[in-house]
């Protein structure tokens, strides 16, 4: 017969095991359950060992597994002191999901962890999402952009200069750029108006002057009138990046 020392011994091993396997179990679970239906989804993303990530996917009408579509994503505005659950939703309803009706894209827009979209934690988890979300979605990863408002503009200037092998193309809008555009590789696409009392369209006008001047595929439309607190009047300008994506994804 074991001793009580020795079945304690396996029992131990035989939880520690289980407790490894279902964390990976619970993840291919929650990609396995995923909507393809059209229309906005809001999910969670859990990550063994990692916060929980909120956001939402758009899926856009007529979307079928058998045909790669483009990807938008989706980086939100700051939200002051407040928590940022449900902000990617927010920034989908007003802004980049009726800007970017007719391009046929699924969009994703994940809730912040905790601060800018440049730390280290929301690098991790945004590009642990998009992984996911490629895997489980019939992507085209040829036509992948990312886009954002004010603290998500800033945050489409950060992921586009420093993970430029994920996409191709950027679409900051009232946000803040790099402060040189040394080495920057991708066609951007960046919206501002003149009349931004927080984000001052003077840094974007000089970094598109300057990748222009280096070759790079970069216009700014600049708009007049609106403030930065207007989210949504910037649906019009942001829908302007639907036919500028086309032409460069040719």
């Amino acid at each position: 017969m074991m001793s009580v020392g020795a079945i304690r011994t396996i029992v131990g091993a035989m939880a520690c095991a289980m407790l490894c396997v279902l964390p990976a179990a619970a993840a291919r679970a929650q990609s396995d359950s995923l909507p393809a239906t059209p229309g906005l989804h809001h999910l969670s993303f859990q990550r063994p060992g990692e916060p929980t990530v909120g956001y939402v996917i758009s899926i856009p009408a007529n979307y079928s597994p058998s045909t790669p579509v483009p990807l938008i994503l989706g980086l939100h505005f700051g939200v002051g002191g407040g928590g940022s659950t449900g902000a990617g939703g927010d920034v989908v309803d007003v802004l980049i999901g009726p800007a970017f009706e007719d391009l046929g894209a699924i969009i994703v827009a994940p809730d912040s962890v905790r601060g800018s979209w440049s730390t280290p934690e929301n690098e991790k988890a945004v590009n642990a999402l998009l992984d996911m979300i490629s895997a489980r979605y019939a992507i085209d990863k040829k036509k992948v952009a990312v886009t954002g408002y004010s603290m998500g503009g800033a945050g489409s200037w950060h992921f586009g200069e420093k993970f430029t092998d994920r996409f191709s193309a950027v679409i900051p809008v009232a946000g803040t750029p790099p402060e040189s555009a040394s080495g920057w590789r991708l066609p951007v696409l960046a919206i501002h108006s003149r009349n931004d009392q927080v984000q001052p369209i003077g840094p974007t006008e000089a970094r598109i002057k300057e990748l222009q001047k280096a070759g790079v595929n970069a216009k700014l439309i600049a708009l007049t009138g609106i403030s930065h607190y207007e989210t949504d009047r910037f649906v019009d300008a942001l829908s302007e990046a639907v036919p500028w994506l086309r032409e460069i994804w040719k």
